[in-house]
């Protein structure tokens, strides 16, 4: 009895990371347009991502969220060298810490600025627990449109981040913030 409740444990989240893979995404063609665009720091390709689609004019207006209490706007500015459309439509966020921060810091902006659709820009391995959260702290009312930057993680990194969403998905499915 217990082999077989353990066999059937291992084929459930041996599927699960099925589904966690599939859902890595692809990138959203700029032509498809949002209000807001939410980049989330902590790879390479994110914001230089963020800062194409603003080119393209894929939304009106974007957030920088996690960016490092050190980092002055201006700077970020000339790094990108784009100052000015980080003068006219970037927002930066310092209070995130983590992806749940993020999320937080993300919902006060899209809120306060009052936007209705909102494409979220990180990498591909993060995009299943990003959306997770941030649809969480958004509710129904707000779409959220995944924007994923291709990557090539370790298989090790696929892991841990397919145990975080689980635990993540859990806990909200729980009622536990």
């Amino acid at each position: 009895m217990i082999k077989r409740f353990a066999a059937l444990i291992l084929i459930a989240w041996a599927l699960g990371f099925g589904f966690f893979m599939m859902s890595l995404g692809q990138p959203v063609e700029p032509s498809h347009k949002t209000d807001a665009i939410v980049v989330l720091t902590g790879a390479p390709g994110r914001i230089d991502r963020g800062l194409e689609l603003m080119r393209e004019r894929a939304a009106k207006r974007m957030l920088v969220s996690g960016v490092g209490h050190e980092v002055k706007p201006h700077e970020l500015a000339i790094q990108y060298k784009e100052p000015r459309l980080f003068r006219c439509c970037v927002d930066l966020g310092w209070e995130a810490v983590n992806t749940r921060s993020n999320a937080d810091e993300t919902a006060t902006w899209v809120r306060r600025n009052g936007y209705k659709t909102v494409r979220l820009v990180t990498s591909d391995w993060h995009m299943p627990r990003a959306r997770l959260e941030l649809a969480n702290q958004l509710g129904g009312d707000i779409e959220v449109i995944g924007d994923p930057v291709r990557s090539s993680p370790r298989f090790m990194t696929l892991l841990r981040e397919y145990h975080k969403f689980l635990v993540r998905w859990t806990a909200l499915t729980l009622g536990m913030r």
